[in-house]
């Protein structure tokens, strides 16, 4: 990446701390520099005020880190901090009862973050992550997510390439319309194989007074999913914590 003239310390700020991914973790000065288009020597500068706050941690081997005090402050968050509060009693609920990976997300623009998950000992693995963000047309809690977003949000994502997950993935922009439809119909969505060959998940809305507002799935090894068994005890708790958030009150936006 070229460096870009003009930037703010702002900017620059950002640009370190939105050059780390899961795939990414943990980097040195020189891959900061790289990914950032920043000098060296503002990287060596800015890293060093980031580590002296707490955003960043720098190791013994040298490379930094995401720090834990940008986890509290991002714990803050109101569309997270209120739902999760909320959501964790009716997920580990939802877990107790079926011991599988039990995922809670929200939209934010074009994807959809994970902001809680409980994951079973013996589940199926599963790619997300908590913070981490996925395309709304392959999982459940997306296809969820999509289905009541907004329709210049539902044309702009139906426009747009659709990555192809695996052989299953819906990339088809008249197919997911159709598979949108059926997902208000249903009041659930259910994503077979389409992120993962051996994954299926069954995910259902959660309404606030403003509307849908996140979604709640559980996902399971797809040799032993049972969709139709497993779609009222997803809406149920889904029923349970849009309840919640009614008489709660809470503000998610």
């Amino acid at each position: 990446m070229r460096a870009q003239p003009g930037r703010s310390v702002t900017s620059k700020v950002l640009a370190l701390l939105g050059a780390f991914g899961p795939a990414s973790a943990a980097l040195t000065l020189s891959e900061l520099a790289r990914r950032t288009g920043l000098p060296l020597s503002t990287v060596h500068r800015r890293a060093a005020e980031l580590v002296e706050w707490g955003a960043l941690e720098r190791g013994d081997d040298g490379r930094y880190r995401i720090g834990l005090r940008l986890w509290e402050v991002g714990s803050l968050a109101p569309r997270g901090l209120g739902l999760r509060e909320l959501a964790l009693p009716v997920m580990e609920d939802l877990y107790e009862v079926t011991h599988e990976n039990v995922q809670l997300a929200v939209r934010q623009d074009l994807e959809l973050v994970f902001i809680e998950r409980i994951a079973g000992r013996h589940a199926v693995p599963v790619l997300t992550r908590v913070g981490g963000r996925f395309a709304l047309h392959a999982t459940g809690v997306g296809l969820v997510l999509l289905a009541h977003a907004p329709v210049d949000v539902q044309e702009q994502v139906l426009a747009a390439p659709l990555e192809r997950y695996t052989d299953l993935t819906i990339t088809d922009p008249v197919r997911l319309r159709r598979c949108l439809a059926e997902v208000r119909r249903a009041g659930y969505a259910v994503s077979d194989r389409q992120v993962t060959m051996d994954a299926l998940s069954v995910a259902a809305p959660i309404r606030a007074p403003e509307g849908v507002v996140a979604a709640l799935s559980l996902v399971v090894a797809q040799d032993r999913a049972d969709p139709v068994a497993l779609a009222p005890l997803v809406q149920a708790a889904g029923r349970a914590l849009s309840r919640a958030l009614g008489s709660s009150g809470a503000g998610l936006v």
